[in-house]
């Protein structure tokens, strides 16, 4: 029998004490121990990216991290988008622009668009394409994806310009 360990996940502002066998992916360390299931798990080899989280507020696939490199960092997952006051400005935007189909996709783009625009609010067309090239999606065609991103980069960009 592999032994447990006991980790302290901070995942969306909370700590969850989990126990753990050091070789625990993060992904499902996440659905089955701190119960939250909205990150998915699709080809379990880094390629499809439908488990991408936010880790310190870097897209990260966490079906190849363990769980124990996760401890004294922040995770944040697509149930960390949302508040009290309603959907995140990207869950919006995936809703009025018809860029979801079956879904199980969909919190990877989500995870992988809030972490870069938080960290390239400015990001150009063909840069973002490129980044969002990375996640695989069989229903979609990407073009709504794409349109959803832009729109929220270009709603923030012209708050930013306002506010000046």
């Amino acid at each position: 029998m592999t032994p447990r360990i006991d980790i302290t996940l901070n995942v969306n502002g909370s700590d969850h004490d989990i126990r753990v066998e050091p070789r625990r992916t993060l992904a499902d360390a996440l659905r089955q121990d701190c119960g939250l299931t909205g990150t998915n798990v699709g080809c379990e080899h880094g390629v499809c990216g439908a488990c991408t989280v936010l880790l310190d507020g870097e897209p990260v696939r966490s079906c190849l991290m363990f769980a124990v490199q996760a401890q004294g960092r922040r995770l944040r997952t697509v149930e960390g988008l949302a508040n009290a006051e309603g959907l995140h400005p990207l869950q919006q935007a995936f809703t009025d622009h018809h860029a979801l189909q079956c879904g199980y996709c969909t919190p990877g783009f989500l995870m992988l668009a809030a972490g870069t625009l938080e960290r390239h609010p400015d990001i150009d067309d063909e840069s973002l394409r490129e980044v969002l090239s990375s996640n695989l999606c069989r229903c979609t065609g990407y073009q709504n994806i794409l349109r959803a991103v832009r729109a929220v980069r270009d709603s923030r960009r012209l708050a930013r310009e306002d506010a000046r």
